[in-house]
């Protein structure tokens, strides 16, 4: 008998959504080992490498085990990158058993699946996203790193559709990141690029993963 289809899974755990639009609701998330870019100020460095191989029925088990104690409908893929493993087959699966699909990815992959929810995040120097990620996204979060220019900014509203919210997301929790992420902002505005929106990461603010 065939075996069921393995992913290499860093950790499976039910949170608040932490970033973007979603912020707040009821999430668990998968997330996937292994990432293409390791951005130096990646703040799941431990998910580039580490992680178990399991099978799609095993991480469905784990997957209603968590929601049976906390009732959500959404299941969040994130990473590292969950686009570098084939996870159409695990998807499927979930779909089947009513769950809603957020990805989270840095767009370099193309898509085989429509999920419900799609945030695309780009990543420096390049930026690169492909057209599938760019047609599909729900929202577009750009990390404000040190060296965030305002012309890396416009760069990526030209990427996306105006009606894309593109968020302007902290790295992270320190003094600087909101500064910076704040006067990033104020220039958009105040060049006029439209659906420009100003982030946060829930979850480090509340201390929970």
């Amino acid at each position: 008998m065939p075996q069921p289809p393995t992913l290499k899974i860093s950790e499976i755990f039910f949170s608040a959504a932490g970033e973007g639009l979603r912020q707040g609701e009821p999430t668990i998330f998968i997330r996937l080992s292994g990432c293409n870019l390791r951005c130096p100020f990646c703040d799941t460095k431990y998910a580039w490498d580490s992680g178990e191989e399991l099978g799609v029925d095993l991480i469905l088990r784990k997957i209603v085990g968590n929601s049976r104690k906390y009732p959500t409908e959404w299941v969040c893929l994130t990473g590292g990158e969950p686009l570098l493993q084939e996870v159409g087959p695990l998807v499927r699966l979930l779909k089947r058993n009513g769950y809603r699909i957020h990805l989270e990815t840095n767009g370099t992959r193309s898509l085989s699946f429509k999920p419900d929810w799609l945030t695309v995040s780009p990543k420096p120097p390049d930026y690169q996203v492909t057209r599938d990620c760019r047609k599909l996204a729900d929202e577009a979060k750009l990390v404000v790193t040190r060296s965030l220019k305002l012309e890396e900014v416009k760069k990526l509203r030209r990427a996306f559709s105006e009606k894309i919210p593109l968020l302007l997301q902290p790295q992270s929790h320190a003094v600087w990141s909101y500064k910076k992420a704040w006067k990033l902002y104020l220039q958009a505005v105040q060049a006029g690029l439209k659906n420009i929106r100003l982030s946060c990461q829930l979850h480090k603010i509340y201390a929970i993963k």
